[in-house]
């Protein structure tokens, strides 16, 4: 299976199928237990939980952002302990649109395991729709997963160079306060990259909570992209996980090949030399 989106109706014909794997990322930056509360409350029977701070990140250092990927070796581990191997379908979810999951679903595919997904709507789609839950924990036992990293990435320098370069899009995932450098309450710093263009990550879904039509996503972002071919697109965020939601949004219209700055805005304000618009 290929594709980077599963219904809920997709998703409940597979449970308990062992070729079939599902995360629950629930995560609340403001209550950062929230999500393994809710998870330890009901979740998808056979769900495993991962922890967007504990999991799905690195060890700050002060200049390396509020969510720094965490180093390969400890993530695969950490598949591994969860009882992950390659060829497994991964379903991710959260109660957030789908961009905690999404951070998860672009972190397996750095790692080169393509068969990773999203649940379209989440967990509210899956409870609106009457499917069964459980407070029960799954059974796990530890496998063997073996990477195949691919450079799916770009750091500041990176960053930095394009800066200025018609031929390289900067696409800013946070909301168009923020990025306007207004209501800064996460980062010691507001404004965005020079040159950035802003697509608020809740642009990809529809008023259900639902990812909008691939055809409807690749109008709308072909149209930010204008001429530029996808390679030439870097995401970013403010910390390299609502990114990840845009970079979905692009896979699912068919427009692969973009890449992450996981530092992000975090990471970019954390030096004074950096430049910075507003």
């Amino acid at each position: 299976m290929a594709c980077s989106l599963v219904s809920v109706s997709a998703l409940a014909a597979h449970l308990g199928d062992p070729g079939w794997m599902v995360f629950d990322c629930r995560h609340d930056l403001a209550d950062t237990q929230a999500g393994r509360r809710a998870y330890l409350q009901s979740h998808i029977p056979g769900a495993r939980f991962l922890h967007l701070d504990e999991d799905l990140s690195g060890a700050k250092t002060g200049a390396n952002g509020r969510h720094p990927l965490p180093e390969p070796a400890a993530f695969c581990a950490r598949l591994e302990e969860a009882g992950l191997s390659n060829g497994q379908q991964v379903v991710a979810y959260d109660a957030s649109g789908g961009y905690y999951a999404a951070r998860l679903w672009w972190m397996l595919r750095w790692m080169g395991h393509d068969c990773a997904a999203v649940l379209d709507g989440g967990w509210d789609a899956w409870v609106g729709d009457g499917q069964i839950s459980t407070p029960e924990l799954p059974s796990v036992a530890s496998s063997v997963f073996r990477p195949a990293p691919r450079a799916l990435s770009v750091d500041a320098s990176d960053v930095e160079n394009a800066i200025g370069n018609p031929d390289v899009l900067i696409v800013d995932a946070r909301s168009p306060d923020r990025f306007r450098g207004e209501n800064e309450t996460l980062d010691p710093t507001g404004g965005h990259i020079p040159g950035a263009r802003n697509r608020f990550f809740k642009e990809n879904l529809a008023p259900d909570g639902r990812f909008k039509p691939a055809a409807q996503l690749k109008h709308e972002l072909s149209a930010l992209m204008e001429s530029l071919p996808p390679g030439h697109v870097i995401h970013q965020c403010g910390s390299g996980v609502t990114a990840c939601h845009n970079l979905l949004a692009m896979e699912i219209a068919g427009l692969t090949g973009s890449r992450l700055y996981p530092g992000s805005w975090s990471e970019w304000c954390s030096d004074s030399r950096r430049p910075v618009a507003r």
